[in-house]
C-alpha cells in the first residue's frame, strides 16, 4: 500500500494540531488488524509446510541450501530463529538476500541512534519553543520561535546526520569487504561465471577465436554468439504446441474419466470400444482452441499439437545443427572465459580497442541464466538511444504522474462536485451504497493499481537493453527510486503543507514563507502514522506470505491443472524483486532522515517500522524465499548512495527554515551558517566515497587477485603430474573422464590482517566503528562466511562447459510431456498414439502422476528428483 493512499488533510491535521488522541485512532485499528494476521499466521504455520517452511525440506534444493528443521510447538521456530545468525544466508541462499536483512539492520541502528541524540536536545528545546502549538507538534520545529534556539537544531543536524554519513561509509566498505572476500571463495573462482567476460561491440574482423586469443592473454574458452534467426521463434512454438498437447491429453483424460464415473463405469474394459483394446473418447470431452483469439480457426487441441510436434521438432533440431555448425550470420558479442578471476578481471578494466566503443566489456561475473541474449547484439548507438529515450519517459512520469492520481483523489469527493459542475449532476441519481463504493473502494484500487505499475514500466523498458537481468534490476531501483522520492513523499508532504495553510496563505501572501515553515514540519504526523501501518501491517503480511497462501488455499486449484504446472509450484522457490523493493523502503529511509531534525518524534516510530520488518524478512529469508536474479549486492551499495538523498533534502530543509527565520530574528544567521558549511561538508564528503568505492564496488582489487592467480599456478603444476594417463585437453581445460579436473584449492584473502574476532560489548563496539580492521576481506572470510562457500563446485563436464555461454535456443530440447496415469489406461493408449503421430523427439510418460479417486491430479511430492521433468541444474 502507497502513502499516497490516505488523506493527508483529513481529521488528523486540524488547527489545534495533531493528538495523542489521533495518533491512538490510527494505531489501535492497525494493531488489531495486525494482531489477527499474526494469529491466522501462528495457526497456519503449523499446517501449511509448502507455504512457511519450504526450505526446510524442499527436494529441489541441495542439502547445504536448506535451513533447519523447526522444532515442534507453537513457538519453538523462533528457537531456530533467534540462533541463525543473519550470515547463514550467504552460504545457504544468496548474498543479496543477506543484504536486504542487513539493510533494515542498518535502518534500525540508524534511526535508534537518532533518537537516542535528538529526543535528549530538540524535545525540550521544541516543548518550550513558545510558538504555541499543541498535541504531537508541540515536539516539532514548528513549536520554536527564531532565535538562538535554532542553533540546538544545527548542532543536532550535525551529530545526527553526521552519525548517518558515518554509518553509510562503513556499510559502503563493509559491502566492498565482504564482496572481495565472497566473490574470492573457493565455490565463487570455480565456477564458470567468476572467469567469464562479455564483451559487446565487437568488430567484425575480431569475431574469430583465434584472433580473440590473440589480444587477450590467458584465454579458455571463446563463444562467439551468433544471430538465431528465426530459431527463437521456432523453439517457442515447439515449446507452446508442446504445452497445448499437454494441457489437452491431461484436461481430455480427466473429463473422460468424470463422464465414466458419471455414468457409474468403473471396470476398464467397459470404457473400451467394440473394436477390442481402443478406449474411445466422446469428441464433447476432447479440448479445443482457436488459432487466433476471437477470429481464429478452432481446432482439436490433441491432434493439433501432435501435428505441430511432427512438423516443427525435427525443423528446430536442423535449425539448431545449423546454428551451432556456425551456418548462421555471427552478432556483434562474445564470451570469453579465462583462466583465473584475474585474468578475467584484467580483461574487464582494460581497453581492448583503439576506437571507443568498439570491444566494450559489459558484464563480469554474470551466470548464463542471466544474460538477456537479444539485447547482447544491439549496437551502442541503439543501446544509448533506447536508455536515453527510457529514462526521459521515467522523469516524465516522475512529474506528471501527479495527474492521474490527482484524478483518483477527485473520485474520493466526486459526490461534492455535483453542485459546481452541472453536466455531472446525473451522479445524484446513483444509490448511495454504489456511490460509497465509487468515493471509497474504487480510488484506493485505482491508486494500487497506477502505483503497481510503475516498477513494472520501468522493468519492461529496461529489458529493451540492458544485457542482463540483474542489470534490469539495477536500472529499475534507479528509475523508480526518484519516482519514490517525487511522488510518494515530495509532492506529498509540500502539497500537505500548503493545503493545511492555504486559507491563511490566500489572505496574507506575504506570510506564504512564514506559515509554510510553521506547517512543513506538521506533515510529518501523517508519516508518523504511515510508519505505524508499514511496520505492524507489512511486518504482519510478510509473515503471513499472502500470495503463496492464497495459491495453496484457492488460486493453485483453478491455476493448476496440470502435474507440470503442480510441480513447478511446488519446487520453485519465490525470491524479491530488487529493482522494485529497494526504492519503497530507501524512500521511507530518506522519509525518516528529512525530519529527523524538525520532527524527531518520527525516528521512534521509524525504529519500531524497521526493526519489525527486519524480523518478518528474517523469518521468511531464512525459511521461504529464495533468489530468482542475483546483482550481487550491487543493488544495497546503490540504495546505500540513494540514502544519502535524505542527508541533502534534511540539510536543504533546514537551510530553508532557518533562512526564513533570519527575517524575525537575526541570530538565526549563525544556525544558518552552520548548515550551509554542513551542506558543502557533505558534498565533498559524498564526492570522495564515491571516488574511492566505485571501482572497488564493480571489480576485485589487484593484491588479492595476484594471490588468487599464484595459488591457482602452483595447485595446477602440482596437479600436473596426476593428469597424466587418460585425460584430454580442451581449451586448456583438463578432462578426466569427461569431467573437468581445475585446481580450485583458493585460499581466503590473505592480503590483510587476520586479528582475532572481538567478543562482548566492547568487542562489537570495536567491530562498529572500526571496520577496515575487524570486517577486511580476511577477517570476513574467517568469521563470516559459510563453510559451503569453502567447497568449490563440483567439476564441470566436457559438454556442460562446452554449452555454458552458447544460446539457449540453440540447445533447448522439446519439452517431456508429462500426463497423470490413469485407471482405465487412457494415459498408455494416449502416449502410444502420440509417439506414432509424432515420431522420433518426443518424450511423453505418465510416471510419477496420476488421477486419485476423485479424479484430480497428484503427483509425487516426495521424490521431487525422480520426476520425469525434473532436470539437475549446472552451478555456472
Amino acid at each position: 500500500m502507497e502513502m499516497d493512499t490516505f488523506n493527508l488533510t483529513g481529521s488528523h491535521r486540524n488547527s489545534q494540531g495533531s493528538s495523542l488522541s489521533a495518533l491512538f485512532s490510527t494505531l489501535i485499528p492497525i494493531f488489531i488488524i495486525s494482531s489477527i494476521v499474526l494469529i491466522i499466521f501462528l495457526i497456519l504455520q503449523k499446517k501449511l509446510h509448502r507455504v512457511y517452511r519450504p526450505r526446510t525440506y524442499l527436494g529441489s534444493l541441495h542439502k547445504d541450501e536448506q535451513s533447519p528443521q523447526q522444532s515442534s510447538g507453537a513457538l519453538q521456530w523462533t528457537k531456530e530463529l533467534r540462533q541463525l545468525a543473519d550470515e547463514f544466508v550467504l552460504g545457504h541462499s544468496s548474498i543479496d538476500n543477506y543484504l536486504w536483512l542487513r539493510f533494515f539492520k542498518m535502518l534500525t541502528i540508524m534511526c535508534f541512534a537518532g533518537c537516542c541524540i535528538t529526543w535528549v536536545i530538540l524535545f525540550p528545546i521544541n516543548a518550550t519553543g513558545g510558538a504555541g502549538q499543541s498535541g504531537l507538534d508541540v515536539l516539532s520545529f514548528s513549536n520554536t520561535n527564531p532565535g538562538a534556539r535554532y542553533f540546538a537544531h544545527a548542532i543536532t543536524a550535525w551529530l545526527f546526520l553526521g552519525f548517518v554519513m558515518f554509518l553509510i561509509t562503513r556499510e559502503a566498505m563493509y559491502y566492498v569487504q565482504l564482496r572481495q572476500a565472497y566473490f574470492l571463495s573457493p565455490f565463487m573462482t570455480s565456477r564458470v561465471s567468476s572467469k567469464s567476460v562479455l564483451f559487446v561491440d565487437v568488430p567484425e574482423s575480431y569475431r574469430n577465436e583465434a584472433y580473440l586469443r590473440h589480444i587477450f592473454p590467458d584465454v579458455r574458452t571463446v563463444w562467439l554468439v551468433n544471430d538465431p534467426e528465426d530459431l527463437e521463434d521456432l523453439v517457442e512454438a515447439r515449446d507452446n504446441a508442446a504445452t497445448k498437447l499437454e494441457q489437452g491429453e491431461v484436461k481430455m483424460i480427466q473429463s473422460h474419466l468424470k463422464a465414466e464415473a458419471k455414468a457409474g463405469k468403473s471396470d476398464p474394459a467397459e470404457s473400451r470400444s467394440s473394436h477390442g483394446s481402443i478406449i474411445h473418447v466422446d469428441d464433447k470431452h476432447r479440448p479445443s482452441h482457436k488459432l487466433k483469439p476471437l477470429i481464429g480457426k478452432k481446432v482439436d487441441t490433441v491432434n493439433w499439437g501432435r501435428s505441430e510436434l511432427h512438423r516443427l521438432i525435427p525443423e528446430v533440431a536442423q535449425n539448431q545443427s545449423n546454428y551451432l555448425a556456425g551456418q548462421t550470420m555471427s552478432s556483434s558479442a562474445c564470451f570469453i572465459e579465462f583462466t583465473s578471476v584475474r585474468a578475467a578481471q584484467v580483461a574487464f578494466k582494460q581497453v581492448s580497442h583503439q576506437h571507443p566503443f568498439h570491444m566494450t566489456p559489459k558484464e563480469v561475473n554474470m551466470a548464463p541464466d542471466d544474460v538477456i541474449w537479444k539485447n547482447i547484439g544491439k549496437p551502442w548507438w541503439l543501446v544509448g538511444l533506447m536508455d536515453w529515450a527510457a529514462t526521459g519517459f521515467v522523469y516524465f512520469l516522475c512529474l506528471f504522474w501527479t495527474i492521474p492520481v490527482a484524478f483518483v483523489g477527485v473520485l474520493t469527493n466526486v459526490n461534492y462536485l455535483t453542485t459546481e459542475v452541472p453536466f455531472l449532476s446525473f451522479l445524484d441519481a446513483i444509490p448511495s451504497s454504489i456511490m460509497g463504493i465509487i468515493t471509497g473502494l474504487l480510488p484506493v484500487i485505482l491508486l494500487a493499481v497506477l502505483m503497481a505499475l510503475v516498477p513494472i514500466i520501468c522493468g519492461l523498458l529496461a529489458k529493451m537493453f540492458e544485457p542482463t537481468q540483474s542489470a534490469v534490476q539495477l536500472k529499475t531501483q534507479s528509475w523508480y527510486f526518484p519516482f519514490q522520492v517525487i511522488q510518494v513523499f515530495l509532492i506529498t508532504t509540500f502539497s500537505s503543507g500548503a493545503a493545511s495553510v492555504g486559507a491563511q496563505i490566500a489572505q496574507n501572501s506575504t506570510q506564504a514563507p512564514t506559515l509554510l515553515a510553521q506547517n512543513l514540519p506538521k506533515a510529518s504526523n501523517f508519516y508518523i502514522a504511515y510508519f505505524i501501518l508499514f511496520g505492524l501491517m507489512t511486518a504482519a503480511l510478510q509473515l503471513l506470505n499472502v500470495m503463496p497462501l492464497l495459491f495453496v488455499l484457492i488460486l493453485g486449484k483453478f491455476i493448476d491443472k496440470t502435474p507440470r504446472k503442480m510441480y513447478n509450484r511446488y519446487t520453485q522457490l519465490g525470491g524479491l524483486g530488487w529493482g522494485s523493493l529497494y526504492p519503497k523502503f530507501t524512500n521511507l529511509g530518506v522519509i525518516a532522515l528529512s525530519y529527523s531534525c524538525i520532527a524527531p518524534l518520527i525516528l521512534g516510530f521509524a525504529t519500531v517500522g524497521f526493526g519489525l520488518l527486519y524480523l518478518a524478512y528474517r523469518y521468511n529469508v531464512f525459511f521461504t524465499l529464495g533468489t530468482q536474479v542475483s546483482t550481487g549486492g550491487r543493488s544495497y551499495m546503490r540504495a546505500l548512495q540513494q540514502l544519502t538523498v535524505g542527508i541533502y533534502l534534511s540539510e536543504i530543509c533546514l537551510i530553508g527554515l532557518f533562512a526564513i527565520g533570519t527575517s524575525s530574528a537575526g541570530i538565526c544567521v549563525g544556525p544558518l551558517i552552520l548548515m550551509i558549511i554542513f551542506l558543502l561538508g557533505t558534498i565533498m564528503w559524498h564526492y570522495q566515497m564515491q571516488s574511492a568505492l566505485h571501482k572497488l564496488s564493480v571489480t576485485l582489487p589487484a593484491d588479492l587477485l595476484a594471490e588468487e592467480y599464484q595459488d591457482l599456478h602452483a595447485e595446477g603444476h602440482a596437479e600436473k603430474g596426476r593428469h597424466t594417463n587418460g585425460s584430454t585437453h580442451v581449451n586448456g581445460s583438463t578432462y578426466v573422464n569427461g569431467a573437468t579436473t581445475d585446481s580450485y584449492q583458493i585460499p581466503q584473502p590473505q592480503t590483510a590482517s587476520t586479528p582475532e574476532k572481538p567478543t562482548g560489548l566492547m568487542g562489537r563496539t570495536k567491530t562498529f566503528f572500526a571496520p577496515t580492521k575487524f570486517s577486511n576481506a580476511a577477517a570476513l572470510s574467517k568469521f563470516t562466511l559459510s563453510p559451503h562457500l569453502s567447497e568449490p563446485v563440483r567439476p564441470y563436464t566436457q559438454q556442460e562447459r562446452r554449452d555454458a555461454y552458447i544460446h539457449p535456443a540453440a540447445l533447448a530440447e522439446c519439452p517431456t510431456i508429462w500426463l497423470a496415469r490413469d485407471k482405465l489406461g487412457l494415459s498408455r493408449q494416449e502416449i502410444e498414439q502420440s509417439r506414432r503421430e509424432v515420431g522420433e523427439g518426443l518424450k511423453i510418460t505418465d510416471d510419477g502422476a496420476w488421477f486419485d479417486e476423485k479424479n484430480k491430479v497428484q503427483w509425487d511430492e516426495g521424490n521431487v528428483r525422480g520426476m520425469p521433468i525434473w532436470e539437475e541444474s549446472v552451478v555456472y
